[in-house]
């Protein structure tokens, strides 16, 4: 790699660090604060399912931001509206507000993130074509799992410890200051390199126009189309799946007062995307195809999920989680490679949200009511059925497999 394109990828990983920080210092404790705040797990998981509706509704027209404004605005955006809402969701807690209050302010951290989502992926692969980057995909994308991991595993584990120190709320405080001085660095350090914004006269126009295309270069390309509509079933689950942990192991380590393993379960996927950042690199060089990759590995999660609801005991459910979260975060710079091969730079932003929007589709719809079947049943329960979900993505990536992409092979 030239010096130019390492100082490419090293603006992506402090900003890749400084925003999984921030975002991940109330990943494990986000359930419990919100059944903390007196609502039902129907209400927490249907809370969390407008925060996923917030990314559906917005995914698209914040990618269009970023293909027609340019991928650091769309990145500054991103800090300043998830930092507010942030502090929104703070005062919902301590007014202990009506349900609508938490839908409403559920769905502005949503688009806090989708101003994220598309934009510093996209960002990172025109500059680093710009700068004449011949290297495999995969490797960036190891990389930056590796320092998402340590960022989550820092802020995870800071975030139980905080919140069992002083209380569920503090950990909401510094992630909105640590979001601020990611936006100061990220206004110093990113350029918009090797893209230039299509910054037309009528906005509005421009933004239908490049929405278009990016439908045409997305859904209507089944080189993609069959990738994204896998991702329902797997990450709509995920959310689900992420989210309940926190009390269901609490439940199983038999106090639900212990906030820092609430904050072990963010710690784990945290570490899983580290390993699976190392051992990415290895795996592909053992198969020719990455449909055959994500194939094997949507299989298996939708096996490990169901066998999570029949575990017992914290330690088996401790060990199935790290297999669950290893085989999610060793799959991830493999599908990122897949969809950038096919996707055009000028929408590929774009596009990229709108993949993003459809697995977010998943969360809306299952998210509540996986909550409803763990209210009604039992979180085992609840996790048995996300399995059987999960499953419904193999079908999906068959289709992917047999439309022999470009992007499929592995050189």
């Amino acid at each position: 790699m030239n010096g130019e394109a390492k100082k490419v990828q090293n603006t992506y990983l402090t900003l890749t660090l400084l925003n999984t920080l921030a975002a991940s210092l109330i990943w494990g404790i986000n359930t419990l604060f919100l059944l903390d705040a007196g609502l039902s797990n129907t209400e927490a998981f249907a809370a969390n399912a407008f925060f996923t509706a917030g990314q559906l509704i917005f995914e698209v027209p914040t990618g269009v931001v970023a293909d027609s404004r340019g991928r650091r605005t769309s990145f500054l955006l991103g800090c300043f509206t998830l930092g507010a809402s942030t502090a929104l969701y703070l005062l919902m807690w301590q007014i202990s507000a009506p349900f609508w209050g938490w839908a409403v302010s559920s769905v502005l951290l949503g688009l806090g993130f989708t101003f994220f989502s598309g934009a510093v992926e996209a960002w990172l692969v025109d500059a680093l074509h710009a700068k004449k980057f011949k290297g495999n995909l995969e490797h960036v994308f190891a990389r930056g799992q590796i320092v998402t991991g340590i960022a989550m595993l820092t802020g995870s584990v800071a975030g139980g410890i905080i919140a069992q120190a002083s209380s569920l709320g503090v950990p909401y405080i510094v992630r909105s200051a640590i979001l601020a001085i990611t936006f100061v660095v990220a206004f110093v350090l990113m350029r918009d390199i090797g893209f230039t914004p299509q910054k037309g006269k009528a906005p509005v126009k421009e933004m239908k126009k490049i929405f278009n295309a990016s439908i045409e270069h997305g859904i209507r390309n089944r080189k993609v189309r069959w990738i994204m509509l896998s991702s329902p079933f797997i990450t709509g689950v995920s959310f689900y799946a992420f989210y309940a942990m926190q009390p269901y192991l609490l439940k199983l380590y038999g106090n639900p007062e212990a906030y820092s393993i609430a904050g072990l379960v963010a710690a784990i996927v945290a570490s899983a995307q580290i390993l699976g950042g190392l051992i990415i690199p290895r795996i592909i060089t053992l198969f020719k195809k990455r449909t055959t990759i994500l194939l094997y590995a949507a299989g298996i999660n939708a096996i490990v999920l169901f066998g999570f609801g029949l575990a017992g005991s914290f330690s088996v459910a401790f060990i199935l989680i790290v297999f669950w979260c290893l085989i999610f975060a060793g799959t991830m710079p493999v599908r990122q490679a897949y969809l950038n091969g096919v996707i055009p730079s000028k929408q590929r932003a774009t596009v990229l949200s709108f993949d993003s929007m459809i697995g977010s589709s998943g969360g809306v719809v299952f998210q509540p009511a996986l909550g409803k079947v763990a209210d009604v049943y039992s979180y085992s329960a609840s996790y048995m059925v996300s399995g059987v979900i999960s499953a419904m993505a193999v079908p999906f990536i068959l289709l992917a497999k047999h439309e022999k992409s470009p992007s499929d092979s592995i050189k």
